[in-house]
C-alpha cells in the first residue's frame, strides 16, 4: 500500500512538471518556410526564408539573385542548406519551392537621357532640355541600382564641347544603407533640335502640299536656318522651288498657291455699289490671293489692274481704272463755271471698261452735236 502511495505521488509530480511544459511549448511559435521572399541587400540570410527563425535569423546562406530579377529554390535544397547551418525543425507544410527576389530601382533610358538633357539645359548654348537628344556612347537600355539608392540623380560634374556635341557628365545618388553617395559617369552625344515638317516625297514648285505629303520629324536645329515650317501651316501652300523627298520645311520655303498663272483665261470682275459685272480676261502675271495682278480685258483690249480673289479670278473694284479719255472738242464745255458737272455714271463708267472702243467715224459722230451747241452759244 505504501508502494502504491509513493508510484502515485511520483506521478503527481511528473505530471505538475510536464503541465507547464506543455503550455510553453503553445506558445512557442514553429520556424516556418516561407513560400516567398524579397530582399533588398546582395546576401539572403535564415530570417529571410524562415519565419520565427530566432537567433538564427541573421545566418547567410544564399547569394542574393541579379538586382530586379527572382530566383527559385526547392523546398530541399533550403533544408539541406539549412541543415548545414544547425538549422533543423522548419515546417514547410505543401510548399514545394521557394522564390527569391531582389529589389531594385530602375533608372530606364528616357530617364537617363532626362537627366542629362536638364543638367545641360540653357547652358553652352542650348535651348530647353525638351528639344536635346541624347545618344550614350554605350547603348544604355536602363540601368539597375540597389533599392537603397532612393536619391535623384543630381550633376556633379558637366562638360560639353560646342563644336563637336560630346559631353561627360557625373552624377551623385543619395544612398539610404550609407553616407557615401552612389557615383555614376554618362559620356556621349548631345543636339538641339527642332520639330519641323518634312516632305515625304519630291514635290514640283507648281504642286499643292496635301496631309499625305509631310511627316513631322525632329531635326538639329543647325540643318533648319530660319524658323521652321509647321505641318498644320504647311498643308496648301505651294513651294517656291522644287524640293527632294526628305528635305526640312521653312517657313520662307513655301507661298500661298497662285490661284491665277500667267497666260490664264480669268473671269475679271467688276464691282461697283450696286452693279457687279463679269467679262473674260487673260492674266498677264501669275498672282496669289490678296495680290494685285495685270489683266487683259480681250473684249476691250484694255490692260487693267485688279485684286485676285478666287482661282482664275481677278476683282477690280470702284472706279480704280479710268474711263477712256473723251476727244478733244469734248473738252469745251457750255457750263458756266460756278456750274456743277454732272453727276457721274457709274454704269456709263462700267461699260466703257468692259466693251470694246469706239470706232474714229463713231468718235467723230458724237463730236459734231458738241460742235454745234458751242457754235449757237458763241452766237
Amino acid at each position: 500500500m505504501t508502494m502504491i502511495r509513493t508510484t502515485l505521488a511520483t506521478l503527481s509530480v511528473l505530471l505538475a512538471l510536464a503541465l507547464p511544459a506543455a503550455a510553453a511549448d503553445d506558445f512557442i511559435a514553429s520556424p516556418t518556410l516561407r513560400a516567398s521572399v524579397t530582399v533588398t541587400s546582395d546576401v539572403v540570410r535564415v530570417g529571410d526564408l524562415i519565419e520565427n527563425a530566432g537567433s538564427a535569423a541573421q545566418i547567410p546562406v544564399y547569394r542574393s539573385p541579379d538586382l530586379g530579377t527572382t530566383g527559385t529554390l526547392t523546398v530541399g535544397q533550403v533544408l539541406s542548406v539549412l541543415r548545414a547551418k544547425q538549422v533543423i525543425g522548419v515546417m514547410t507544410g505543401d510548399l514545394k519551392e521557394v522564390q527569391v527576389t531582389r529589389l531594385a530601382r530602375t533608372l530606364a533610358n528616357k530617364d537617363l537621357e532626362t537627366a542629362v538633357a536638364s543638367a545641360l539645359e540653357r547652358r553652352f548654348g542650348l535651348g530647353d532640355a525638351a528639344n536635346i537628344t541624347v545618344t550614350f556612347d554605350r547603348g544604355v537600355a536602363e540601368m539597375r541600382l540597389d533599392a537603397s539608392n532612393s536619391g535623384a540623380l543630381q550633376p556633379v560634374a558637366t562638360r560639353f564641347d560646342a563644336r563637336s556635341g560630346r559631353f561627360d557628365i557625373a552624377f551623385e545618388i543619395a544612398n539610404d544603407s550609407s553616407p557615401v553617395p552612389t557615383k555614376l559617369r554618362f559620356t556621349g552625344n548631345a543636339v538641339e533640335t527642332v520639330e519641323v515638317a518634312v516632305l515625304t516625297r519630291d514635290i514640283d514648285r507648281l504642286d499643292l502640299l496635301k496631309s499625305s505629303d509631310i511627316v513631322l520629324e525632329r531635326r538639329p536645329k543647325a540643318e533648319v536656318t530660319g524658323e521652321p515650317a509647321s505641318r498644320d501651316r504647311s498643308i496648301g501652300m505651294q513651294l517656291r522651288r522644287p524640293m527632294r523627298a526628305g528635305t526640312p520645311l521653312r517657313a520662307a520655303d513655301m507661298v500661298k498657291p497662285d490661284l491665277v498663272v500667267r497666260d490664264q483665261s480669268v473671269t475679271i470682275i467688276y464691282k461697283v455699289p450696286g452693279l457687279y459685272l463679269t467679262s473674260r480676261g487673260k492674266a498677264i502675271e501669275s498672282g496669289a490671293e490678296g495680290d494685285t495682278v495685270s489683266v487683259l480685258n480681250v473684249q476691250s483690249k484694255r490692260t487693267l489692274t485688279g485684286t485676285v480673289t478666287g482661282r482664275g479670278q481677278v476683282t477690280i473694284e470702284g472706279a480704280s481704272q479710268s474711263a477712256p479719255m473723251a476727244p478733244a472738242v469734248e473738252q469745251t464745255s457750255s457750263l458756266k463755271r460756278d456750274e456743277a458737272p454732272a453727276p457721274v455714271d457709274t454704269a456709263a463708267l462700267l461699260r466703257s471698261l468692259v466693251q470694246a472702243p469706239a470706232s474714229p467715224a463713231q468718235i467723230a459722230e458724237a463730236q459734231i452735236p458738241q460742235a454745234r451747241a458751242s457754235q449757237a452759244q458763241a452766237k
